[in-house]
């Protein structure tokens, strides 16, 4: 049996839903779901612990964000379903896994909603002050609600130009900090902020480091195109094209504005006492510097939460098709959208709102804490699987694989291994231990929750080598 034979019980179970998004439209919304708070806001966190060696920490998240699309391509051209990278660890692992990744993904992203819907909230502020945080969380979650309820052709368009405006946004930047470098005749600005103030490395490796992690925040998200491609038209095509387009385009994006900011902006003023973009703008006295940055950084929240709504929608969808989750989950409306997947999504605007009241110093952190352990394991499971996959995909002689990753299996293991060591040192550090404290139990309650589901379903479970 080959292994699309063996797949296509999935493939069936997930059917019903509208493949209509375009290339274009899949290359931005991987673009527009990593260029967010990461680049925005991120950046400054991280220049704070790396210095101008924060270059070479984004350099190492690239790689291994390009290595985790090697494996993902190649999975899912084969299995362009949407489930994805859960529905090919249920297949080619065990249900377990499936189970795991699924839960934990779409809980990583249902937390991201509420803390981008806060942070829109924040945004506002600066506009209006006196309107209420809750006036804007409400519209502007039923906004984006009433965008993914509609139909995915609709999701498509609102995500392609709210990602084409930061893209824009990059863009720009870009050409102003090589015009402010190339017209500097002053010894502030240029190559030699790099070695200023403590060298490149000002606090060490351990700096460098530890700013590995925000880096690969910043890069997460590239993985949507995996799951939206159970709707695109030509999988096949698109997908392959789509991932190449966006992980390239993010890592010059990344590499290139943090080079050129850093020339500009020594790296311990960067981010402390505001953004380093507007930084930028100000050196050029550009007027409304604070409110252009504003705004850019507004459509990246709700870009971002679009997106996250999109796929949050979709794993449910996929876990319920599965048995894992309440039927009722997996029904579509008329215009072939999961609604009901897509209300039980948006818990994380409500948890998040109750938080910011009750404990507005914590639950940022908290929320924050719990989505990346999530995301991090779903890419840390997508290498373990893509192991899997291969080796079961060439015992049974299955067609050859239109997209290949390259250097398997010591790519794949140098990926995951890499991956593994950055997340686990986050122990060592107390600014980011949180998300291993809360993590881990999250995995060991998401381990009972699913035998507990086995117990009460163990006679529907068929596994892979009993098939």
């Amino acid at each position: 049996m080959k292994p699309t034979d063996n797949f296509q019980d999935i493939i069936e179970r997930e059917k019903g839903l509208n493949r209509s998004l375009t290339t274009r439209q899949l290359t931005m919304i991987a673009i527009g779901g990593a260029i967010g708070t990461g680049l925005f806001l991120g950046s400054g966190l991280a220049i704070g612990l790396a210095g101008p060696s924060v270059i070479v920490s984004y350099a190492v998240g690239a790689v291994i964000a390009l290595l985790l699309m090697g494996c993902l391509a190649e999975m899912t051209v084969a299995h362009p379903v949407t489930g994805s990278f859960g529905a090919y660890a249920e297949r080619y692992i065990n249900p377990w896994a499936g189970f795991a990744v699924r839960y934990s993904y779409w809980f990583s992203l249902v937390c991201a909603i509420g803390t981008e819907v806060t942070a829109v909230a924040v945004y506002m502020k600066y506009w209006f002050p006196t309107v209420p945080a809750i006036v804007w969380i409400v519209l502007f979650a039923a906004i984006l609600i009433y965008v993914n309820a509609t139909t995915v052709k609709m999701f498509g368009f609102v995500e392609y130009w709210f990602s084409l405006i930061k893209v824009i946004a990059i863009t720009g930047f870009i050409i102003l900090a090589v015009f402010v470098i190339v017209g500097s005749n002053d010894g502030s600005v240029g190559i030699q902020n790099y070695t200023v103030s403590g060298g490149f490395f000002p606090n060490g490796l351990w700096g460098m480091w530890i700013a590995i992690f925000i880096s690969l925040f910043s890069y997460l998200s590239i993985e949507m195109i995996a799951v939206s491609a159970g709707e695109a038209e030509n999988p096949e095509k698109a997908v392959p094209i789509a991932l190449k387009s966006a992980v390239i385009r993010l890592v010059l994006f990344y590499l290139l504005t943090l080079s050129l900011m850093l020339m500009i902006v020594p790296w311990n003023a960067a981010g402390i006492d505001k953004s380093p973009f507007v930084k930028v703008m100000e050196m050029l006295n550009i007027p409304g510097a604070a409110s252009i940055m504003n705004f850019v950084v507004l459509i990246a929240a709700l870009s971002a939460m679009n997106s996250q709504l999109y796929i949050s929608t979709r794993m449910m969808f996929s876990l319920s098709r599965g048995g894992f989750a309440p039927k009722v989950f997996g029904k579509l409306n008329k215009k072939s959208v999961p609604t009901m997947a897509l209300y039980v999504s948006i818990i994380g605007i409500f948890i998040a709102t109750i938080f910011t009241v009750v404990k507005p110093d914590t639950a940022f952190a908290t929320m924050i804490s719990l989505s990346s352990f999530g995301a991090m394991f779903a890419w840390f499971m997508i290498f373990v699987t893509h192991l899997f996959f291969r080796k079961k995909w060439n015992e049974s002689n299955g067609h050859k694989l239109p997209v290949r990753m390259i250097g398997y299996p010591y790519l794949t293991i140098f990926g995951a291994l890499l991956l593994a060591t950055v997340v686990l040192s986050t122990w060592f550090s107390p600014d980011f231990r949180a998300t291993l404290t809360l993590g881990f139990p999250w995995l060991i309650f998401i381990t009972i929750c699913y035998f507990l589901w086995k117990k009460a379903n163990g006679k529907k479970i068929v596994s892979d080598k009993e098939q």
